[in-house]
């Protein structure tokens, strides 16, 4: 396996923080210095990395914007959801060692990020590694919260497919994802024969 690079922070601590007050703060259309230390009162050297480290884990675009998963993050009901997406993502090496790496105890996850940077077992590098993914991994839930992109419909599913209607419909779930690869075209009446066919023959 090559060298991987995993999002990390030296001062580890500023991400508990700014994820805290991220909760409490209005969101901004962009997240720049000036909100991380005017808004969040995180200011400093050890501060600044905290932008770059929202991007590679999902919370903010490339240029600032907040994404769904901050938003998300952000709703008590959701929060915990999101933050697991933002594992993911900024830590997808990592999970593609071991799938279930959030669970892992601490002397598994350091061999999991040893193999993956390819950084000494003692370094520095290793410890705020392990550290970063931990203090965002304490903001992860995995109780069956509905990650964003699945199309989870509830038991109108069922009906649809024809369940009797007056019968009890409990403890099933189903859900479909569709995937569109949409043609390169101006035409609009291409996008509106697709549509309609998803219409008439999925939904």
């Amino acid at each position: 396996m090559a060298k991987a690079s995993v999002p990390y922070m030296t001062a580890y601590g500023n991400i508990t923080k700014v994820l805290e007050r991220i909760r409490k703060a209005p969101t901004p259309e962009r997240f720049t210095q000036d909100f991380l230390g005017t808004k969040l009162n995180l200011k400093g050297g050890g501060a600044r990395p905290v932008i770059a480290f929202l991007k590679r884990t999902g919370f903010l675009g490339a240029d600032g914007t907040p994404t769904s998963i901050y938003t998300r993050f952000r709703n008590e009901s959701q929060g915990g959801a999101a933050a697991a997406e933002a594992l993911r993502i900024g830590y997808a090496a990592l999970y593609e060692v071991n799938e279930y790496v959030h669970e892992a105890k601490d002397s598994d996850l350091k061999g999991i990020v040893v193999q993956v940077t390819g950084a000494e077992p003692n370094s520095q590098m290793v410890r705020v590694v392990v550290h970063s993914f931990k203090a965002l991994r304490a903001f992860a839930s995995y109780n069956g919260d509905v990650a964003e992109g699945e199309a989870v419909e509830e038991d109108t599913n069922l009906l649809r497919n024809g369940a009797p209607s007056g019968g009890a419909v409990s403890g099933i779930r189903l859900g479909y994802t569709i995937n569109l690869n949409l043609p390169a075209t101006s035409d609009i009446a291409v996008f509106n024969a697709i549509f309609k066919s998803l219409r008439e023959h999925l939904l």
